[in-house]
């Protein structure tokens, strides 16, 4: 923006240069041609006075001597009937032109310009008195006229553009900041603001996005209170399951749906918690992928045993740090592995596949018909919520990957979170 500020200034302003400079120069030129001919003109005048008095032709030279022209050869007087005093560069027909009509004319000539200035004579004849004007005195001072007006013309430009350099510096700069803080906005961080600057309208969007962060960040927080509450309110459930499993006997079914218990208070205290725990807090957690797995998988293998089904983890022999919330990656890796468990029946084999490319869960299952629709937020063909796999698809899609669903050699569906952007082959 700023360099094409620069640039339009520039070409208008030497639009605006030359429109004015050229026809200056043109006057400047015509100025000192007119000068030049009236000194000629003034200098012819002066042999008119002497002609008043004698037409000897000594007199004459003695006269024509005194003059700047006459010294320097370019004067001469053509008398009717004489040989012409001094050295004429007119030709025959133009001195005989302005003796014949008795009018003064200028006539171009080789290296120059001739001035012919009749002078009545008694007996009514006329004689015709010749300046001559070399190209040298009517161009005298031009080129500096013409090199002083450049000069100007070249310092209004370069101003002109230097002024909208500046002017351009500042709406960018300007500019920038309030770009800044909308990409920071971007990425969660609700405390951005900026301080409005630069052009009116400039300072409108700054003011206008200070307004809208203030409401942005009213409305986050108020959204965050609104899931720690509605987590909260589970709590008066648990609160009674957890009441009548404490009279349970002490055997292993007992201490199973104990420990289950256990566990899913924990899980709400973890949802209250990111609940309202502000996203860039959020943005800055980096978890480790493999812990998470383990974790998890120590919960869904009880089950896997219940069911019959068998089991077994590819990969994950060392940490795998995503710069993801634990609580998030958790409701991957849960909606994942609860799929298989959901929509498989029991006895199907299952498999987890992780490394730094991408975490995998694949089943010997019925597989997945309609893959688009399973990726649809909300869509579900089985009665689900339909939010297992979206919610895998946004964790992978942070860090910069996607979610795909096909076909696993076990027979079933591959479900595989990309953890970063995708390569050629992969």
């Amino acid at each position: 923006m700023r360099g094409s500020l620069a640039r339009l200034t520039l070409a208008v302003t030497t639009m605006v240069a030359l429109a004015l400079l050229i026809p200056l120069a043109i006057l400047a030129r015509e100025i000192v041609e007119e000068r030049a001919i009236a000194d000629a003109r003034a200098q012819a005048a002066s042999i008119v006075t002497v002609l008043a008095v004698s037409e000897e032709r000594d007199v004459l030279v003695r006269a024509m001597a005194s003059t700047s022209a006459g010294a320097a050869g370019r004067l001469s007087v053509s008398l009717p009937g004489q040989p012409t005093a001094g050295t004429s560069r007119a030709s025959s027909e133009e001195v005989a032109l302005v003796r014949a009509h008795g009018r003064a004319i200028t006539a171009r000539v080789s290296g120059g310009l001739v001035v012919l200035q009749p002078v009545a004579l008694d007996g009514a004849r006329t004689a015709v008195i010749e300046v001559y004007l070399p190209s040298a005195d009517l161009r005298r001072g031009v080129t500096t006229t013409w090199l002083s007006l450049t000069g100007l013309a070249i310092v209004l430009v370069a101003g002109s553009a230097l002024v909208a350099d500046r002017l351009g510096a500042r709406l960018v700069t300007s500019t920038r900041r309030l770009a800044g803080a909308a990409g920071a906005l971007g990425t969660g961080d609700l405390s951005v603001r900026v301080h409005p600057s630069g052009p009116p309208e400039l300072v409108e969007v700054g003011t206008a996005f200070n307004v809208m962060a203030d409401r942005l960040g009213v409305l986050m927080a108020a959204e965050r209170e609104l899931a720690a509450d509605l987590s909260h309110r589970l709590r008066t459930p648990l609160t009674a399951l957890r009441l009548d499993v404490e009279r349970l006997p002490a055997d292993q079914v007992g201490d199973r749906i104990r420990g289950a218990v256990l566990a899913l208070e924990d899980e709400v205290d973890a949802i209250i918690t990111g609940a309202r725990q502000p996203a860039s807090e959020r943005s800055a957690e980096h978890t480790d992928l493999v812990e998470v797995l383990a974790d998890r998988l120590a919960f869904w293998i009880v089950l896997a045993e219940d069911h019959g089904r068998p089991w077994r983890v590819v990969g994950a022999e060392h940490p795998i740090w995503l710069a993801v919330p634990r609580s998030d990656l958790i409701g991957a890796v849960d909606a994942l592995l609860g799929n298989v468990f959901e929509h498989t029946p029991q006895g199907t084999e299952f498999r987890v596949t992780a490394d730094r490319r991408a975490f995998i869960v694949e089943d010997a299952g019925p597989g997945i018909a309609d893959t688009a629709a399973a990726l649809r937020r909300g869509a579900s063909g089985s009665g689900s919520t339909g939010l297992g796999l979206d919610i895998a698809r946004r964790v992978s899609a942070s860090l910069g990957g996607s979610l795909r669903i096909d076909r696993s050699d076990l027979g079933g569906a591959r479900v595989t979170m990309l953890l970063e952007p995708p390569r050629d082959g992969f």
